[in-house]
């Protein structure tokens, strides 16, 4: 089996989409007009990462409520500390560092609607 995607019922969809393609360079590769606004996102690799979607008579996660750990999205980063501040001045906000032993150096954001978004900069990659 390969992976294909994961996906996430938001709020605000119309504002979540562009801010992922905008800021975090990810690429709308099918995009649904009409309820519930299915749309799958491909990082810069092409492959599809996640299907984000909105259907308010189900299950939308309040992010804010839950710790950064139970679930976030994690992007690979050359520079943490030059992402980290691009995207704090586009409206995320900061919720830790960790400085591993190995050498690698993680940052955990929340996008402007609450979504843990954690930024890797590995010492090794994977």
């Amino acid at each position: 089996m390969i992976f294909e995607h994961f996906a996430l019922n938001v709020n605000k969809i119309d504002e979540v989409v562009p801010w992922y393609v905008e800021h975090l360079g990810l690429q709308v590769v099918s995009g649904q007009k009409e309820p519930p606004f299915m749309t799958f996102l491909a990082d810069a690799s092409g492959r599809v990462i996640m299907e984000l979607y909105h259907r308010p008579d189900e299950t939308i996660s309040d992010f804010f409520q839950q710790h950064p750990l139970t679930f976030h999205v994690a992007f690979v980063s050359e520079n943490a500390n030059e992402d980290r501040l691009r995207l704090e001045s586009k409206g995320a906000s900061f919720v830790e560092e960790v400085k591993k032993e190995d050498g690698s150096h993680l940052i955990m954001l929340r996008d402007p609607w609450g979504m843990p978004l954690q930024l890797c900069q590995r010492a090794q990659k994977f």
